[in-house]
């Protein structure tokens, strides 16, 4: 499926790429600042998300601020959300790491004044300006379409281990809102249409690459037959195919990864995972950028804004037009 960069050209008079978002050619005569917090700051995605960010700041003449915790952990982004808040920027784009832990937290950002728009991830069930619910107050959430995503991982393996077999999903953590839908996608597209395929129990490696891997030779022992995995995110896609590896089934259980670092494509190549589900950060940082500075220029965005998704193996992981959506470290 073809996708559009982002990065093609600055935001000049008319619409942002597509969202329907009409934003000046020439930033106002206030220099808005404008505050990213990831989910951590040293992950490949919310890298590339932040410079799709820093594209569109440069395009308008905003200040980006970029500030988050090394760790994917609500205790360790709520006192960087504080420090951020203390700082009043005009508008905050984040990542919840949890979709309840962060709600009261980012209420205190609200409550000051200051614009929420939440990227990549959401609070409550992501449903906002609604009139309805403790967690409707931010503007938009702007992101992959992670249950569609999950659909597209359902689709990729079933199709590599021929429609039938033994599966199941390596997931994080219950709570997070991305790849809980991820999880809730895959079985869906799995019940709906690949009857011979049996999904086994989701296994919760809590982000550690090493309980993802023994958590695989865990369930090959108590499955012989075991086709597939699913990876809901990079550590447990990576963890499951070493555990894959370590129990020399390599080939025999198709690996399927969420999120495509540089590191994927040698992981392609080598075997150690069959497919990856590429998301498009960059458009996820830019996006944001634009639909924040539009709010503050007096416009109304949507509540609701997704970006898409490129599939990629060993057929087209040498492809220019392809490799352009692995993400940047």
């Amino acid at each position: 499926m073809q996708r559009r960069s982002i990065l093609k050209a600055a935001v000049i008079g008319t619409i942002a790429l597509g969202t329907g978002i009409s934003v000046p050619a020439v930033a106002q005569d206030k220099k808005f600042t404008i505050a990213l917090i990831p989910g951590l700051t040293t992950d490949a995605f919310y890298i590339t998300m932040h410079k799709g960010a820093q594209a569109a700041a440069d395009a308008l003449g905003v200040e980006l601020m970029f500030q988050g915790a090394p760790e994917f952990n609500p205790t360790l982004q709520v006192p960087v959300l504080d420090a951020v808040i203390a700082r009043n920027p005009d508008a905050i784009l984040i990542a919840p790491t949890d979709t309840n832990q962060l709600i009261e937290p980012l209420r205190k950002a609200h409550d000051a004044g200051i614009p929420i728009i939440t990227v990549d991830t959401f609070i409550g069930n992501g449903q906002y300006q609604t009139g309805g619910g403790e967690a409707d107050f931010p503007l938009a959430y702007i992101a992959s379409d992670n249950i569609l995503g999950g659909r597209m991982a359902a689709r990729a393996l079933g199709e590599a281990i021929g429609g039938e077999g033994k599966v199941y999903v390596s997931n994080v953590k219950p709570g997070i809102s991305t790849t809980d839908q991820r999880e809730e996608g895959f079985k869906l597209e799995m019940k709906e249409k690949y009857p011979n395929i049996e999904v086994l129990e989701t296994q919760f490696n809590q982000n550690d690459a090493n309980n993802a891997a023994s958590q695989l030779q865990a369930m090959f022992a108590r499955n012989s037959d075991l086709k597939g995995v699913f990876g809901a995110n990079l550590f447990s896609a990576l963890g499951a195919a070493n555990g894959v590896q370590q129990a020399g089934q390599s080939g025999n259980i198709k690996v399927v990864a969420f999120d495509a670092p540089k590191s994927i494509v040698d992981n392609i190549n080598s075997g150690l995972v069959d497919v990856a589900i590429a998301q498009h950060p960059a458009e996820i940082g830019y996006f944001g950028v634009v639909s924040a500075f539009a709010h503050l220029t007096g416009q109304s965005i949507p509540t609701l804004i997704g970006t898409g998704f490129t599939v990629i193996d060993k057929s087209n992981v040498s492809d220019p037009e392809i490799a352009k959506y692995v993400y940047s470290d």
